[in-house]
């Protein structure tokens, strides 16, 4: 076996890598605090949904897809895509179960007949519904506690937690189509 050996040791202060990033944070300096509350809350979050989706045979993929054909009825495909980062692969096998089975409507754009746009079915709003209120029961539970400035506080953490260099364009593509969120 190989060893490795370094020029400099990984946590210099002014080390920089080769492509002129700065190294991660020594071990000290990590926020194991945060990242595993983050981790736990993703699990348990999930966790109610996972647990009713087991049921019909679907899983995470198929959530977030239902979700956001909910949310923006007349989705396009390709903004699906976007927002979702996953492959077109990753998605058909998802979709065609959700079409197959009644959640989900496709239908052709008016003016370009090649867009294809997505729709819930009552089926899919119904179970859309469920899986909500099931994660609307977490989350009101945990702010019950908090007061308004606190919630306003933990909505622009969550905002800035997402990887964009402006937290509003994860649905920019979305809104800028003139689509609105179901209420």
């Amino acid at each position: 076996m190989t060893d490795i050996n370094f020029s400099k040791p990984a946590g210099a202060p002014d080390s920089k890598g080769p492509d002129g990033v700065s190294p991660p944070p020594r071990a000290g300096e990590l926020r194991w605090d945060i990242i595993e509350l983050l981790f736990f809350a993703y699990r348990d979050f999930v966790g109610d949904a996972d647990h009713e989706l087991e049921a019909f045979g679907f899983g995470r993929a198929h959530h977030r897809v239902m979700h956001f054909v909910h949310r923006y009825p007349g989705l396009k495909v390709a903004d699906l895509l976007d927002v979702l980062r996953i492959t077109k692969q990753s998605l058909g096998r998802v979709l065609k179960q959700l079409l197959d089975e009644g959640y989900i409507v496709q239908k052709t754009g008016n003016n370009d007949r090649r867009q294809r746009l997505l729709y819930a079915t009552p089926k899919g709003e119904a179970l859309v519904a469920k899986l909500a209120g099931l994660q609307t029961d977490r989350i009101n539970r945990a702010m019950q506690d908090i007061d308004p400035a606190g919630q306003e506080t933990v909505r622009q953490f969550l905002r800035a937690m997402i990887d964009r260099d402006d937290p509003d364009k994860v649905l920019e593509t979305i809104f800028g189509s003139g689509k609105k969120p179901r209420e």
